[in-house]
């Protein structure tokens, strides 16, 4: 399959970031696979959605930017969403050993994790509507008990900073992929630029991640490559120039991405809530739009597979989970706590293919998605300043 961008670990995907950058800080027991340059202090920022086709096809729009990209692309990993791809960042790891295996995934009680909340995903909600938590039931610590990159900077004398929204303080996601740093909550992008310049410029050793995620709400919103998103876009340029321009001496800043985006039609979708031959069997179904995580009733693995292999066609790939896990999509090392969480089947699709389903109605009309395994959604730039 042409189309498939194979999430295999040579060294330069998103795990390797903190580590590279670790290395580069001449950290002892952490080696650059990546090739940053040399420095005292170091920040990665990551721009959610920020593919790396994207943003050649939009270097008009972020010239600078796009002259940086003198580096081949990273690899996200599998599924390529947020919640795996950060906490594949923040641990080192890659999804078969953090166990943030998609949007939503299995967990123990028998529904679905919905790890951006930390609640149950679906129609289990509470009295108020809202999703019923899960922090004290499944804790993150518990769900993701590797120490995080975070965590093993600090051990190592590296003063260790988080420059993220105010409002993922304490969350479960922000706990499973970036405990163990001096959280800095912010408000507006001056606040993004102050902490990592501050961060960058201090006496050191000091590293730092930053977040920015308008860029993939707009894209999700409006579709990537809309007005709304390329205007956001020079916006997030503009900050990457400013911070370039006074970058210390002896710093050296990386901006990454969690993930590519591409345009969809919802009208064109495959409903897995209407079609008898996608319902057949299926216990739970989890992932997101275009990376299905299918849970099938005891004995059913064997239909519920050639049932959606026949629907899905050539629109996308079916395979068994134990299929994705022997080929390395959930990276070298799948640990034992972490196989229940994966799905019997697998379905991701192909070109701007997506299956909708009702107890998501926000997330399945969304115009730009991602999750799949196409060079537009696995593909995200290193954009390397410093050093």
């Amino acid at each position: 399959m042409d189309w498939i961008v194979s999430p295999d670990h040579d060294g330069r995907a998103l795990s390797d970031v903190l580590p590279s950058l670790l290395g580069a800080m001449g950290v002892p027991r952490f080696a650059d696979s990546i090739g940053f340059p040399a420095c005292r202090n170091a920040a990665v920022l990551l721009i959610d959605g920020l593919g790396w086709d994207l943003l050649r096809e939009h270097a008009a729009d972020a010239p600078f930017m796009a002259s940086l990209l003198t580096s081949p692309p990273l690899k996200a990993g599998f599924p390529t969403t947020t919640v795996t791809s950060v906490t594949s960042l923040g641990t080192g790891r890659c999804a078969g050993e953090h166990g943030l295996v998609g949007y939503t995934f299995a967990e123990p009680s028998g529904g679905l994790l919905h790890p951006l909340s930390w609640g149950t995903h679906g129609t289990v909600r509470d009295s108020a509507g809202n999703r019923r938590s899960l922090l004290d039931r499944w804790p993150p610590e518990q769900v993701q008990p590797t120490p995080t990159m975070l965590e093993r900077a600090a051990a190592a004398g590296i003063d260790v900073r988080t420059a993220v929204p105010a409002e993922f303080k304490g969350t479960g996601l922000t706990r499973a992929a970036f405990r163990g740093g001096e959280f800095h909550g912010l408000h507006a992008l001056g606040d993004l630029a102050a902490q990592l310049l501050a961060a960058l410029g201090a006496g050191g050793p000091v590293l730092c991640y930053g977040y920015h995620g308008h860029l993939d709400l707009l894209g999700h919103v409006h579709g990537p490559g809309s007005l709304p998103w390329r205007l956001q876009l020079t916006q997030i340029d503009r900050l990457v120039t400013t911070l370039a321009e006074r970058l210390p001496p002896a710093a050296a800043l990386a901006v990454v991405a969690d993930h590519g985006m591409v345009e969809v039609d919802p009208a064109e979708a495959l409903d897995a809530d209407t079609d008898p031959a996608l319902q057949a069997g299926v216990r739970l179904l989890g992932g997101e739009a275009r990376a299905r995580h299918i849970y099938v009733e005891p004995g059913a693995l064997a239909d519920v597979h050639a049932a959606w292999r026949e629907r899905i066609a050539d629109r996308g790939v079916v395979l068994t989970g134990e299929q994705a896990i022997d080929e390395g999509w959930f990276g070298p090392v799948v640990a034992d706590q972490v196989r229940p969480r994966i799905g019997d089947v697998l379905a991701i699709m192909r070109d701007s293919g997506v299956i909708r389903s009702v107890v998501e109605p926000g997330e399945s009309a969304l115009r730009g998605q991602h999750g799949s395994l196409t060079s537009a959604e696995q593909l995200v730039p290193v954009l390397m300043l410093g050093g």
